[in-house]
């Protein structure tokens, strides 16, 4: 795995363009107004230009404005001295949406009658299925 990711193995450019690419973002991000900073993420690097991209058109607008300043910075950081300018882009970043759990009760009544249904059933597989299912009522104190 070492051979491939480091060194001179097939994934050493790969890895070497995203550690940049991580480099530039974090650097950029560090010079940045703190509004802005969660909102600027580095995309890529294509015929020397680097991607920028945010979630937001106000941010791309503001991104637009500050380009020479941003790319003056980048050019303070050797690895980043045939950087040319920026492609700048909106994608809009959806957060996760977890859905709500769901929790369900199994009332103890409805439990004793699984548990009767189990006692009756041949099939082990099923009868134990049935158990399983008995047990994860809501027992009040005994």
């Amino acid at each position: 795995m070492s051979r491939l990711l480091g060194g001179n193995g097939e994934l050493a450019p790969l890895m070497r363009t995203a550690r940049l690419i991580a480099k530039a973002q974090q650097y950029l991000r560090d010079h940045l107004p703190e509004e802005v900073r969660e909102h600027l993420f580095v995309g890529g690097y294509r015929d020397g230009k680097l991607t920028l991209l945010t979630d937001r058109a106000v941010w791309l607008t503001w991104l637009r404005y500050e380009q020479p300043r941003l790319l003056e910075l980048l050019h303070q950081l050797p690895e980043f001295a045939a950087v040319s300018g920026f492609t700048l882009k909106v994608r809009p970043v959806r957060p996760l949406k977890v859905p709500p759990r769901q929790v369900r009760t199994l009332p103890a009544p409805a439990a004793d009658e699984i548990s009767a249904c189990a006692a009756d059933v041949e099939d082990p597989r099923l009868r134990r299925a049935l158990e399983r299912l008995a047990s994860h009522a809501e027992r009040g104190e005994e």
